[in-house]
């Protein structure tokens, strides 16, 4: 399985950064980051449940190759999981991002975590300004309906979610098979509900 998640973030990693779009797993780095993340998910007993997000952010995937994550989290996070993975990432500032801060803070105390995935695996940002977030088109999302599909064959979920519209659509058009749960986003004013949603989830 290791050559396995090794060849999908390779795939990953062959797709050119745009003019409003940047491929984070063109570095070592980044894709080190990345297969450590998806070998440790893979190892925890049991399939997982497959949480699809939007997109990585400029202060969070971007930076650390890894979805819902940031720098600080993964030096910092006393969740057990990022814990382990630790020595094992390449990690080099201490950016904070609020949604993976959120999401990490809701699964505090839980042994088994989600794979984390978004529709658009890559960042998308404005022409011209890198440090900027914004949502990704329609095409992006086309696009990257194989990854999702490559890593459902990978990981076999056992449940699939979209945290936010994007992510459920994406999920619901990638894996058609599935029963997909729309999770509510942690930001605006949503960090209850999702907290709630996710227990749920976790829990049924």
């Amino acid at each position: 399985m290791e050559n396995t998640i090794r060849e999908f973030v390779a795939c990953l990693a062959s797709r050119p950064h745009t003019q409003n779009s940047c491929n984070p797993y063109r570095e070592p780095s980044a894709r080190n980051n990345l297969v450590r993340y998806l070998e440790k998910v893979y190892s925890q007993r049991g399939r997982p449940i497959l949480l699809v997000g939007e997109a990585l952010g400029y202060r969070g995937g971007l930076l650390t190759g890894i979805p819902f994550s940031s720098e600080r989290l993964l030096r910092t996070a006393p969740h057990a999981f990022l814990r382990s993975l630790r020595d094992q990432l390449d990690i080099a500032g201490d950016t904070s991002e609020a949604t993976a801060t959120m999401v990490w803070g809701a699964l505090a105390g839980r042994r088994k975590v989600p794979l984390f995935w978004n529709a658009f695996p890559f960042h998308p940002h404005r022409p011209g300004e890198p440090d900027s977030n914004r949502a990704p088109s329609g095409r992006e999302v086309e696009e990257s309906r194989l990854y999702l599909q490559q890593l459902a064959r990978i990981f076999r979920p056992v449940k699939v979610a979209g945290l936010g519209r994007k992510g459920a659509q994406a999920a619901e058009r990638a894996l058609p098979g599935n029963k997909v749960t729309l999770l509510r986003h942690p930001s605006y004013g949503g960090k209850l509900e999702f907290e709630a949603g996710l227990e749920r989830l976790l829990r049924t």
